[in-house]
């Protein structure tokens, strides 16, 4: 069975609580557990507020990584 592709949340340029807000828009949109999500983030704040969210929620940071040009981080989760 393939994967669907991860949505891409991409909130760069927003600034804290902006990332984490629409990360739970999302997640509440969404149906059941098992769905994952991109988010792209440039502030700060994220590296310790996605985590954190993350624990709070349930949900599992899959992986975190610079994007190649240097304009974020990327995010990986599952809810």
């Amino acid at each position: 069975m393939i994967e669907d592709e991860p949505t891409e949340l991409d909130e760069r340029g927003t600034r804290c609580p902006h990332p984490i807000i629409e990360l739970g828009k999302f997640a509440r949109a969404q149906k059941g557990r098992g769905v994952r999500v991109v988010l792209l983030a440039d502030d700060v704040a994220a590296k310790s507020d996605v985590p954190a969210w993350c624990r709070l929620t349930g949900s599992t940071l899959v992986s975190v990584s610079e994007l190649a040009d240097g304009s974020g981080t990327r995010y990986e989760v599952q809810l």
